[in-house]
């Protein structure tokens, strides 16, 4: 495994608290909030109001909740225990709809309870378990953290400039990012790179938490508002662009933050790479695009800045979490397998193969 310094943490098992504890982004980057529980529903309400947000964060940090509470009800009967995992876990399901890894991570936490249930009916050991597979979705993030971004590192270009849209960094998984994970390491070995972070409406996660945590590393970066990006581009400005995803379909259509189509048609008006890096876990082999729910999220998050409303409060409002990009504006897919190429429809499930015969 490599090993590179981790200056930013956002979710992570205290054992000596057996909870679940996560950094509040919505505080960020003016109050660093540190919050603990054992409990699923404290964290679906932290989950749904963006206190732990990124598609890798959610989904393991559902996990490790789950596994928290499994300690936590252990001494209960066997069906009250099981009914009550079942329960929490359907509660966290119900979280937000678009982001495939906490759907990855919950399947893969219900698939070792079922297994479990088939060698023993003892309540502490299945509790065991549980957070033991908990743990290896955490890990198994970290790793694939760390993949990506020497497998992506390889793609950034001595002094480069990268754009980068939204979070996609430690902040959005359980350590070096997906997007911030390939700036991070090519950083670390030493290549002379440039960030532009769009400030991302309507709840500015470019602007209060990329800008953080790349302050903290002390990588160069400029901060841009969205409506800047086919600007630059066009002035020759940017040489890259790297984005994560929140889910990627069999062939190819890529998930995110919205305002990424946008990014993407500009970039490739001006034949500049569109990245996106994101774990395999992120793929979604048995959903086509148009079964993908789009989630809209509360008006008020477009009417209210920092709580002051900026327009008037009658107003209709859109408020998309997401959009959709075609594969043929996608330059690569950055995996912890490697780099999955065009054509997708046929690269992604050999990519998904490989991960489930290893």
């Amino acid at each position: 495994m490599y090993s590179y310094p981790l200056v930013v943490k956002a979710i992570w098992f205290d054992e000596s608290l057996n909870e679940l504890c996560w950094i509040n982004t919505t505080k960020l980057p003016h109050e660093e909030e540190v919050l603990c529980s054992s409990d699923p529903a404290r964290v679906a309400k932290a989950i749904r109001d963006m206190e732990i947000r990124g598609a890798p964060a959610i989904g393991v940090a559902a996990a490790l909740v789950v596994g928290a509470y499994a300690l936590k009800i252990a001494g209960r009967s066997l069906e009250e225990f099981t009914a009550l995992i079942n329960n929490a876990i359907h509660i966290l399901l119900k979280t937000r709809p678009t982001a495939y890894n906490l759907f990855y991570a919950l399947t893969k936490m219900q698939r070792s309870l079922r297994e479990a249930l088939s060698r023993t009916s003892d309540t502490y050991t299945l509790a065991k378990k549980l957070v033991e597979t908990a743990l290896e979705i955490y890990r198994e993030d970290v790793e694939a953290n760390l993949k990506i971004g020497e497998y992506g590192a390889e793609l950034v270009p001595e002094e480069a400039t990268i754009l980068t849209h939204c979070n996609a960094g430690a902040l959005a998984t359980s350590a070096y990012g997906t997007a911030l994970a390939v700036i991070r390491i090519a950083w670390y070995k030493g290549k002379k790179i440039r960030v532009i972070a769009t400030e991302t409406r309507p709840l500015l996660q470019g602007a209060r938490l990329t800008v953080y945590e790349l302050v903290k590393e002390g990588i160069p970066l400029t901060l841009i508002t969205d409506n800047s990006v086919g600007l630059l581009m066009r002035k020759g400005k940017i040489d890259l662009v790297v984005v994560g995803a929140d889910r990627i379909t069999r062939d190819g259509y890529v998930v995110n933050k919205i305002g990424t189509y946008m990014i993407a048609l500009a970039a490739h008006k001006h034949k500049i790479p569109f990245y996106v890096a994101a774990p395999t876990s992120t793929i979604d082999i048995e959903h086509t695009i148009d079964q993908v729910i789009i989630e809209e999220r509360d008006p008020a998050e477009v009417k209210y800045v920092m709580g002051k409303l900026i327009t008037l409060e009658q107003v209709n409002v859109y408020n998309y979490a997401f959009d959709i990009t075609d594969p043929e504006l996608v330059t690569s897919i950055i995996t912890e397998l490697g780099i999955i190429r065009p054509p997708y429809n046929e690269t992604i499930p050999v990519n998904i193969a490989r991960k489930l015969t290893t």
